[in-house]
Order: C-alpha cells, then sequence, then structure tokens
C-alpha cells in the first residue's frame, strides 16, 4: 500500500472500525445481507445479530408504519439505524406529518419544542403542534429562526437555548426539527448542549434533509472560516420523512437534493446511478414513486455505512464526496447564495476530473456524471469569478485535513468506488482547480462546462 493512502475497508459491525476509508460498490462483502426492513447489514455471527437485534427491537419497538394508510397513498417504508441502544427508525411515506402518533411514540418526557423556520412555518407548524398537543399531556412550544444556510450561526442558535429556558423545559424535553438540513443542524446541536443533552427528533422537509442531513447524527452550526466546524455527533431518537411536504418544496430546492442522491450512486451503488439515469426527469417532477425509490435506497446505504463507521474515522467519510470542493464555494459566495446540493454537484464533477487526471477513473465516468448532474438542472463548474487562491485558502481549514495535509474523496476503479486519501500528486490538484475556475473543458468530457 502506497503512503498515506487508506485502503480497503475490512470492518464488520461486530469489530471495531479500523482507520480506513475506501469504499467500493455493491455487492460489498460488509453489507450483503439485509434485515427486514431492507436495510443492508453485515455478515455478523449469529450470537451478535441475535444480541444487536434485541437491543434495536427494545429501542425501537413502536417503530411501526401507520396500519391503514390514507387512501391513495404508498405503502410507507422503515429503514432502522442500526447502533445499538441508540439505535432508531427513519419513516418514509406519504401523509405522515399530521400522524402525530408516530412522533409521540419518541417523545421520552411531557415537554416538547419544535424548532422551524419562516418558510417552513405558515406551511406545516399550525397542524403539526396541534397534532401533538391531541396526543395526550404534552406541553409543546415552538421557536421560529429565519431560513436560509447564512443564518446557521451560534448567533441565530441562542433563539433556540432561550426559548427552552424561556419555557422551563428540562433535561427530558425533546427538541423536533421540522425543515430543512439547516434546521436539523441546528436543533440537534441544541438539544445536544442543552442541560447536557435533552432529546431530538427529525421531521426533514427537503429531499437533501431527507436522504442526508437528518440520517447520521451531524449536527452544528457554521464559522465564517468554515463549514460545520462547530457541531457534535448527536443522534435523533427517529426520523420522519413525509414525501408530500416535497410538494411544497420549490423546484431549486428539490433539484438541489438529487446531487446527493447522485452521491451515493458514485461512491456505491453502481445500480442506483444507472436507475437515476433512466429516472432524473421524474424525480424532477416530483413522481411519488420514483421519489420514494430514491430517498428509501439513500437513507438505507447511509444507514449501513453510519452503522459502521457513526464518528466519521474510517468509511463514512467517503459520504463526502465533492463536499470539500463544495464546501469551498459555499464559503468563497457567501453562506446561502449558492444551495448546499449545488455546491457538492460542482464539487463532485471537480473530484471526478481530478480522479480522472490521476489516471484513477475512465472518462466515461467523468462524462456520465457530467450529463446526470446536468439533466438534474444542477451546476457542473464553480461560480465565474472565484478563484484559486479561495479554493486553496478555504479547502485548508477543511475537516478532512490532518496533520496539516488535505485529505480528499475521489473516486477509483469502476463507478460506485471511490477512496479518502491524501497520496495524490499536489499538482494534480492545482491543475483541477486552474481549470475550473479558468472555464476550461472537463476531463473526459466534450462537454463545456456549465454554471449557474
Amino acid at each position: 500500500m502506497v503512503a498515506g493512502e487508506l485502503g480497503p475497508c475490512s470492518a464488520t459491525l461486530d469489530r471495531p472500525v479500523p482507520t480506513v476509508a475506501s469504499f467500493s460498490g455493491r455487492p460489498h462483502p460488509l453489507l450483503v445481507h439485509r434485515n427486514k426492513s431492507g436495510c443492508r447489514v453485515s455478515a455478523a455471527s449469529q450470537q451478535t445479530r441475535r444480541v444487536r437485534a434485541a437491543t434495536v427491537q427494545a429501542q425501537v419497538a413502536s417503530a411501526e408504519a401507520p396500519a391503514i394508510p390514507k387512501p391513495g397513498t404508498l405503502p410507507p417504508k422503515i429503514v432502522n439505524v442500526d447502533l445499538g441502544d441508540r439505535s432508531y427508525p427513519i419513516y418514509i411515506g406519504e401523509a405522515l406529518l399530521n400522524d402525530a402518533e408516530i412522533v409521540s411514540r419518541h417523545v421520552q418526557g411531557s415537554q416538547i419544542l419544535v424548532v422551524t423556520n419562516t418558510t417552513v412555518a405558515p406551511l406545516y407548524l399550525e397542524s403539526f403542534v396541534k397534532g401533538l398537543r391531541e396526543q395526550g399531556a404534552f406541553k409543546v412550544e415552538s421557536v421560529i429562526l429565519p431560513d436560509g444556510e447564512e443564518h446557521k450561526s451560534l448567533q441565530v442558535l441562542q433563539q433556540v437555548w432561550d426559548k427552552a429556558l424561556e419555557s422551563r423545559l428540562d433535561r427530558k424535553a425533546t427538541f423536533v426539527a421540522l425543515g430543512g438540513g439547516v434546521i436539523g443542524d441546528m436543533t440537534g446541536f441544541a438539544a445536544a448542549a442543552y442541560q447536557r443533552g435533552a432529546s431530538f427528533i427529525q421531521v426533514p422537509t427537503t429531499v437533501m434533509a431527507m436522504v442526508d442531513s437528518s440520517v447520521g447524527g451531524k449536527t452544528g452550526v457554521n464559522h465564517p472560516l468554515g463549514k460545520n466546524m462547530i457541531g457534535a455527533f448527536y443522534q435523533p431518537r427517529c426520523v420522519l420523512a413525509d414525501m408530500e411536504t416535497l410538494k411544497s418544496l420549490p423546484d431549486r430546492e428539490l433539484a438541489s437534493g438529487i446531487s446527493e442522491i447522485v452521491k451515493y450512486g458514485l461512491i456505491f451503488d453502481p445500480e442506483l446511478f444507472n436507475w437515476l439515469e433512466e429516472n432524473v426527469e421524474k424525480l424532477l417532477n416530483r413522481d411519488s414513486k420514483a421519489m420514494m425509490h430514491a430517498i428509501d435506497r439513500s437513507c438505507a446505504i447511509k444507514a449501513d455505512i453510519v452503522a459502521l463507521d457513526e464518528r466519521e474515522g474510517g468509511v463514512r467519510a467517503t459520504l463526502n464526496l465533492g463536499h470539500t470542493f463544495g464546501h469551498a464555494i459555499e464559503a468563497a459566495q457567501g453562506y446561502g447564495v449558492w444551495l448546499h446540493g449545488e455546491a457538492v454537484a460542482a464539487g463532485m464533477v471537480m473530484a471526478a476530473d481530478m480522479s480522472f487526471r490521476l489516471g484513477w477513473i475512465e472518462p466515461e465516468i467523468c462524462k456520465r456524471t457530467v450529463e446526470l448532474l446536468k439533466r438534474a438542472k444542477q451546476p457542473i463548474t464553480p461560480p465565474k469569478g472565484m478563484t484559486a487562491e479561495q479554493f486553496r485558502s478555504f479547502m485548508s481549514v477543511d475537516k478532512k485535513v490532518q496533520d496539516g495535509k488535505l485529505r480528499l474523496v475521489l473516486l477509483r476503479g469502476p463507478l460506485g468506488n471511490c477512496t479518502v486519501t491524501g497520496d495524490f500528486d499536489p499538482q494534480i490538484l492545482e491543475d483541477t482547480i486552474s481549470a475550473f475556475v479558468a472555464h476550461e473543458g472537463i476531463s473526459g468530457s466534450s462537454d463545456l462546462p456549465n454554471t449557474q
């Protein structure tokens, strides 16, 4: 093995996860079995599986879908995130938001604080709070934050703690995040810090939040010098993904979330990538069956990876494909100018281009990545005017920098394979950045760059 490169992961759920971060596409030896929820789990021993199953059953004993779905809706699905005594279910379906009984199963005490924003509140807050209050002796409070990535800060987060203290919420209170990824990240961090740990529940209302940020327990806020640099790993008690909330989602927000689904296909699941090439327009048109399949598959993939590596010491880092480039774009433009998924889309193309320049992937993968993201209405290059120096500056404070050395998630091998490594020719990185800020042609693709 070349010094500095992280080799193939050989962890299983009944062994410690080694400090490696390579992950290859299906079928993977660690994740070849499925539990009854359809989530793939490792081939652990029968005894370990029985113990783990008993733990999960005790934790999510009430994690059952509604017995009688609303007429005309698709049957709901459940994906379990297997983290021992902190395991939790992800409910995926239609018309779930007003089924307050599901949320109430996972409320520990009698106090609930619903955290939402100025965009989501007029749409769902009143009916959601009413449903919770009708479930029993719940004291339900709410706080409405300003909407947008630019408000993901400690200063705005203070409003959540202010409301919790003013309402005399105790340690058994449950914080509920009703909104997109920003609200989910901030609410989870607020709960993690409040009286050293209150419970929280994720109710994502965007594609991005459903397939990525609401799953896995990453919480936090931005700092002017870096995205998500202040936060904590803190798992929710459940995730409730109601696809009907996507009907009110602006087209740009919906398309942005598709970039994270593309990411799962690139790093892990070539079958999902192939499916997206055939069905991406259905997602843009909000086809219910297509959307449920994409969300269910994405959640199952992320649940598997989080179960293996909760704190990103190994394979979980692969979920950051394109994010180091993308976070630099967000920070340079000012948080909120580009949506997170848009920045990640351009970042994934840069990562694919760099991988091709290194000789690690065939040009066809670059071309297919560009074509799919363009069809998903995502940018494939950084914004005009962004400089190479801005990339260098913001990438130098990325969370994947270790001992002063930048590590990147790059594609390597056939579609569905990637690696996290700091062992690459730095000149190749410079060449990639220079080509993209100059808006030259993309390696492996005959298409001229697009910007948004």
